[in-house]
């Protein structure tokens, strides 16, 4: 298995406040770890306009199974939050970090 840091695009359709980014931020934690800190990312940004980028540390056996894992992490998240898809839409996801095999 390789982990890869894949960064989430969206935007936010309806407005988030500051408790639930940090609650965001919390669910998500688990997956914002070595690979991410020595990148020295951000796990969630949020720009004016509710544009927002989340950036997830997964292990998977290659590059699209990595990106599918993060976007379901991501969806069930929001979910649990109060964010379906049709609030907060998702956009293509890159790879911005890769730690060979572990």
């Amino acid at each position: 298995m390789t982990t890869y840091v894949i960064t989430v695009p969206g935007t936010f359709l309806k407005d988030i406040d500051d408790e639930t980014c940090s609650e965001l931020t919390k669910r998500l934690a688990s997956h914002h770890t070595g690979l991410s800190e020595t990148e020295d990312v951000e796990l969630l940004t949020v720009h004016e306009g509710g544009t927002f980028s989340v950036r997830l540390e997964v292990d998977a056996a290659d590059r699209v199974a990595a990106e599918d894992a993060a976007v379901r992490l991501l969806v069930a998240a929001l979910e649990s939050l109060g964010f379906p898809e049709k609030d907060a839409p998702l956009g293509p996801c890159a790879v911005t970090g890769i730690d060979g095999e572990s």
